[in-house]
């Protein structure tokens, strides 16, 4: 079959117009330009603007482009390597390596654009994804199979309770982790291939970047690829997937720089108009089925912490649960600084968590919210002037917001301190004897960056 040849008509920064003579290439088509250098130009195609012109998004540099120059229509889409040959690799949004290795050599390849899975083989069933991380697994559990969210600001510390996540993964689940950084930096990415290397996790892990310095077309579509290579070991190899993505707002600012390029109208505070298409054309994909599941934890930037920004409402809509981080928190050391209060779970119910899960966390929450009102006051008058039944409010919540933080596995480096993986019994147990006043007389410091309770009865003795 003879290959359908264009030229190139109009270049625009990212965005290339290409003029066909036979026949135009598909929608989401892929088209390649042969250049001096070691790799081609590669073009996905984006909209018919003429009878024989489409417009395309460059997926690479477009540096020695010009007009004229011949461009080779492939006649499939953009397309990524699947197999068990990617685990311990990190890689590009077509699979080609960038750790200094050989590219990996597997059996096939997937177009990045696949369909969701039919509603008749999506399972039903509701299950705790456990951590290991005590904040979340008793006041906001994650989904087994669902997608849960970590709200926060710059420095807050999503990435390093992602990589918290990916380590503790393998400790309780016998899945394949990926990480995909969308918009990552090149030193974060480096950084956490190091420490999953160190940690011995990473033969488990596959890699997927597309980097901060990349044009938006590979930004735009790196988490597809990701979810390519989730689907094969869900589907084919019926392995639990745990898939971390950082960052989705990323994700949703490379389409609108994709969206600006091909001058299209924007929405509101400037965001594409398609935003709730180019989402849900993401978040779909990630589901149970009967054998296996893609558990997606997705951190999210929000926007000078303004969680009305559309990226942050549009993000909310497909979460099970939302894990917000505290800037105050995160100020005061504890750390991981996620907020009880603002953090939910739509797992956090009787019928799924059972009646003691439930009404710990309700008690939880109910002393941390009156240790909240009971601030101003002291703040103004003092803790003296409190009654003894605030008192001890204000006590047990100190003590529970200490007991809550965790050392991790990841941060050793930095604190010095053995990371603490913590069963959801455990935690509980200790959420409990806390509440009933066990411990009115020990120092609420004594609870900080421990795991279980044994920790603090052995240094009581």
């Amino acid at each position: 079959m003879k290959n359908n040849v264009g030229y190139i008509k109009r270049i625009e920064g990212g965005v290339i117009d290409v003029q066909f003579t036979e026949s135009k290439p598909c929608i989401k088509g892929k088209l390649i330009i042969k250049t001096d250098e070691e790799k081609d130009i590669v073009l996905e195609v984006q909209d018919y603007i003429s009878e024989d012109t489409v417009r395309c998004l460059a997926i690479s540099s477009t540096q020695g482009l010009f007009r004229g120059a011949e461009v080779l229509d492939t006649g499939e889409e953009i397309s990524f390597p699947v197999g068990d040959e990617l685990l311990g690799r990190m890689v590009n949004i077509f699979g080609e390596p960038i750790d200094n290795k050989e590219a990996p050599q597997t059996k096939e390849r997937r177009s990045i654009h696949q369909k969701p899975v039919p509603v008749k083989d999506l399972s039903t069933k509701e299950e705790i994804f456990i951590t290991g991380i005590k904040a979340i697994d008793i006041l906001s559990p994650l989904e087994k199979g669902g997608k849960g969210g970590l709200f926060g600001g710059a420095g807050c510390g999503k990435t390093v309770l992602i990589t918290e996540m990916i380590n503790n993964m393998f400790k309780l689940y016998n899945g394949v982790s990926l990480f995909c950084g969308v918009g990552e930096r090149c030193r974060e990415g480096e950084e956490l291939y190091r420490e999953m290397a160190d940690s011995g996790v990473l033969d488990k892990t596959a890699m997927i970047f597309g980097q901060m310095n990349e044009p938006p077309g590979v930004r735009s579509r790196v988490a597809h690829s990701a979810l390519t290579l989730a689907e094969h070991f869900r589907d084919d190899k019926k392995q639990n997937v745990l898939l971390m993505i950082d960052n989705i707002f990323r994700f949703v600012q490379a389409g609108s720089e994709v969206s600006a390029l091909m001058n299209r109208i924007p929405s509101r505070v400037g965001y594409q108009s398609s935003l709730a298409q180019e989402l849900a054309s993401l978040q779909e994909r990630i589901c149970s089925t009967k054998d296996a599941s893609i558990t997606s934890i997705q951190a999210v930037y929000v926007p000078a912490d303004d969680f009305t920004d559309p990226s942050a409402a549009q993000t909310f809509a497909y979460l099970s649960s939302s894990i917000v981080l505290s800037r105050s928190m995160a100020a005061q050391g504890l750390y991981p600084a996620i907020d009880p209060l603002n953090s939910s779970s739509k797992m956090l119910s009787r019928a799924i968590v059972g009646e003691r899960h439930y009404n710990i966390a309700k008690q939880v929450k109910k002393t941390l919210s009156e240790y909240e009102d009971l601030k101003d006051i002291i703040a103004m008058l003092g803790f003296e002037e409190l009654s003894e039944a605030d008192k001890e409010t204000v006590l047990k919540a100190r003590q529970l917001q200490r007991f809550l933080t965790q050392p991790f596995f990841t941060t050793k480096h930095f604190t010095g301190k053995d990371g603490r993986s913590v069963s959801l019994e455990d935690g509980l147990d200790g959420c409990e004897r806390i509440l009933n006043g066990e411990f009115l007389g020990v120092s609420e410091q004594k609870f900080y960056m421990i795991g279980s309770l044994e920790e603090l009865d052995l240094e009581e003795k």
